[in-house]
């Protein structure tokens, strides 16, 4: 039976176990390029054992930054600093991912510190911001702009490139950021999409972008590497007829797995203000449950996730293959040797580091 330490093979991708850094917004970008905070908040994670470390959603373009502190991989000088994390990564024996993210309405925000308010552009924000539909986020925020078809060439088109980047850098897993109310969620969720041409009204329709985003970034992401998709399971919006729901994300992800997708990170939410969620530890893992055994492929679980004994009772009993964690690695960068020892399982210390591993 597998366990919390066990490895998992995806294509030519071998992790030394589930246990994966989810992406993790940071806000300490300028112009969008990584620096020596990015360094250390990924490294120290790859140091504290994890097998995969996901970068934060990274913007495939200037205006699909939350905020202008954003991470971006939109112009290649971005990527030598990226690049120079990637390395400091592998060598620690982990795997660098990347998030590949459009913000969609939820664009030109401060970040949560300073008070996570809509930005003009004299407050360094910017003058549009693009979705599947003009629905504004909230009262007292500008709507957004209507995609035109050639939006939607070009923002495929920035995802495809920001791809190559990221090869370019040595990412080895690649995902596509699909969830919490950013743009290609927005075009998921009938409650955001009110279109009515070929990318709105029916669930073929509203998927449609996010398949070809998919399809366009694997004509230049190698077959052998990893390809995962994050999406909200649920709006949790239960008294709308037109909210994304499990079921559908269910059948997007027997789509997704046509294509050649080969995880999906499950998460939920972030869609609507008038979402109604009651977190709790695990409350989103059966979300991975349903989509593993419904879709037949693998999931990683993500939400509230905090000890060595849950992570590892999701992976024993099949929940999830893998768990995507958080604010656990926020509290404690070493959550990975931490839970090792705490489970009584033997793993590679940093050398560095040897002579404070605790005896098993």
């Amino acid at each position: 039976m597998n366990g919390l330490f066990s490895p998992l093979k995806i294509k030519s991708v071998e992790l030394k176990n589930r246990i994966a850094v989810s992406p993790m917004c940071q806000y300490s970008s300028v112009d969008g390029f990584a620096n020596d905070w990015h360094l250390v908040h990924l490294g120290s994670r790859a140091v504290g054992g994890a097998a995969l470390v996901f970068t934060e959603a990274t913007a495939v373009s200037p205006e699909g930054r939350i905020t202008p502190d954003d991470l971006g991989i939109w112009k290649d000088e971005h990527i030598p600093f990226l690049k120079r994390i990637v390395d400091f990564i592998h060598q620690q024996q982990a795997v660098a991912g990347i998030q590949l993210a459009h913000a969609g309405r939820k664009a030109s925000k401060s970040a949560p510190w300073l008070g996570n308010k809509h930005l003009s552009p004299e407050e360094r924000g910017w003058e549009e911001v693009y979705a599947p539909s003009p629905v504004p986020l909230a009262t007292d925020v500008p709507p957004p702009v209507e995609l035109t078809l050639a939006g939607i060439e070009k923002v495929i088109s920035d995802f495809k490139v920001a791809a190559q980047r990221a090869l370019t850098c040595g990412f080895k897993v690649v995902e596509i950021h699909a969830a919490h109310g950013y743009l290609l969620h927005e075009f998921l969720s009938p409650l955001t999409n009110q279109r009515t041409d070929n990318y709105g009204g029916s669930f073929e329709n509203r998927i449609r972008l996010l398949l070809e985003v998919v399809q366009a970034v694997k004509t230049v992401w190698p077959a052998n590497l990893p390809f995962v998709v994050r999406v909200s399971a649920t709006d949790w919006v239960s008294d709308a007829d037109d909210a994304w729901t499990l079921p559908q994300s269910v059948e997007l992800a027997r789509h997704l797995k046509a294509l050649g997708v080969d995880l999906i990170d499950c998460s939920s939410g972030g869609n609507v203000p008038v979402q109604q969620i009651t977190p709790g530890p695990g409350y989103q893992t059966p979300f991975a449950q349903a989509i593993r055994d419904g879709a037949n492929m693998l999931t990683a679980a993500v939400g509230l996730i905090s000890s060595a004994q849950q992570a590892d009772h999701i992976i024993r009993t099949g929940q999830a293959d893998m768990v995507f964690i958080a604010r656990e690695f926020l509290r404690d960068p070493y959550f990975g040797l931490t839970a090792a020892t705490e489970l009584r399982q033997q793993v590679t210390w940093p050398v560095q580091y040897e002579r404070a591993k605790p005896r098993i």
